[in-house]
């Protein structure tokens, strides 16, 4: 009996993240959607093909503009590396595509806080300005060369790479019309639907294990591991160990937000919680990816330069908004001490609740033909090769990347592995 309350209890508190979260989640996929169907890849590979100035200041805009999860993120970053972009400026995009996005910004605000959301905005811009520094000191042009060979035998690297690399941007005509035309409605739909088929799983992920975490981790642990007694310590080690704590939640992109809830609820600091979110893109299944798309030195390399920016982007901007009295003193998240209520979240979460059990039904009947079809590309055939391509046919997404029917009609015919 005990065993089942302590799982129902943490079921509870799982259930009332996400129902304060689910409608500030939908918006933000919205908006990140009616990005995408104005903003063309090809268009930003063309902007991000030096790494000077302009392009740093580009690919943080339109990494921003251009939101997306990690493992999308890491697709496309390679797919602008292949097309033109300079290797640095399409890490510093990837970077900014998780760290610098909407929903992000909006899921912090319901779970944490204002502070959070200035201190993230404000500490990854401060991030990719030392990545940027850090690839300008240390990156040598026969490493960038050898990730190109990497990068351009198209190693598939996960199941989100059909994200990546497809583009259904509408960039004929003025912006207004495009953005209110049936096709944008069309983009855009497909664009939500597959930024929530890509983020799901780490979603549910993140919020069933901050919800354990929460209910059978005691507060008095967290402390101590976190040296609250000693809070200049504190100061120091937090920034440090977050990442580190991120890279093995196996958790990413807005996934990890309720995990930063947990922590700063334990006792880690303002700094260390800026830190832990930052390091999405450092998790064990990407540093993986890394290694696939750009060759194993690349990876390590990656890692030790991510890791060294977060945390002292972490530290510096936990330091700055001590020193201006703006960090919160109080540790206490709402979420783990009240339930929900009638108020105006009651309102708005029905419509993107409904959103999601579609999708819900959409993933689960679309499962069984997608492992038919995906059982049809031969092992490192890349998506957008001349044998593969990418389609950017209009219709319903779900036919569009699991249906054997829609390619056919296109006159395309998958590709059977010898057996």
């Amino acid at each position: 009996m005990f065993v089942i309350n302590a799982i129902l209890h943490a079921l509870q508190l799982s259930f009332f993240m996400l129902w304060e979260v689910l409608w500030p989640l939908a918006f933000g996929f919205l908006l990140s959607a009616m990005v995408q169907t104005v903003v063309s890849k090809r268009a930003v590979a063309s902007a991000l093909g030096r790494p000077n100035l302009k392009g740093f200041a580009l690919a943080c805009g339109l990494g921003a503009a251009s939101s997306s999860c990690s493992y999308a993120a890491v697709a496309v970053a390679r797919a602008l590396f292949r097309r033109g972009a300079s290797f640095v400026n399409a890490i510093i995009f990837e970077f900014a595509s998780t760290n610098l996005v909407f929903e992000l910004g909006l899921v912090l605000l319901i779970l944490l806080g204002w502070q959070f959301v200035a201190a993230e905005f404000a500490g990854g811009l401060l991030m990719a300005v030392l990545l940027w520094v850090l690839f300008k000191l240390t990156l040598r042009q026969r490493m960038v060369d050898a990730a190109r060979r990497q990068a351009d035998r198209g190693v598939f690297g996960s199941t989100h790479e059909a994200h990546g690399e497809m583009d259904m941007s509408i960039t004929d005509g003025p912006f207004l019309s495009r953005l209110l035309s049936l096709r944008a409605f069309t983009a855009i739909s497909h664009s939500f639907y597959m930024d929530l088929h890509a983020l799901y799983r780490d979603l549910g992920i993140g919020f069933l294990i901050s919800g354990a975490l929460a209910a059978w981790v005691p507060n008095s642990w967290w402390q101590a591991f976190f040296l609250t007694d000693h809070p200049t310590l504190n100061e120091f080690w937090s920034p440090l160990i977050g990442p580190f704590i991120s890279m093995l939640s196996f958790v990413c992109s807005v996934g990890n937000v309720p995990l930063a809830a947990v922590l700063w609820n334990g006792g880690i600091s303002f700094g260390g919680v800026i830190s832990f979110i930052f390091a999405d893109l450092i998790i064990l299944p990407i540093l993986n990816i890394y290694r696939k798309y750009y060759g194993r030195r690349m990876s390590f390399y990656l890692l030790a330069v991510s890791y060294g920016a977060m945390a002292v982007a972490g530290f510096l901007i936990g330091g700055a908004f001590q020193l201006l009295g703006l960090a919160p003193t109080n540790h206490e998240v709402a979420i783990f001490e009240t339930q929900p209520t009638w108020n105006y979240t009651t309102f708005l979460n029905p419509p993107p609740l409904n959103r999601l059990t579609s999708v819900a039904r959409r993933i689960t009947s679309a499962r069984p033909a997608a492992a038919r079809f995906s059982k049809a590309i031969p092992r490192g055939m890349p998506f957008g090769s001349r044998r593969w391509p990418v389609t950017r046919r209009r219709g319903n997404i779900r036919n569009l990347l699991t249906k054997e029917s829609t390619w056919k009609a296109q006159g395309l015919r998958p590709i059977r592995s010898a057996e």
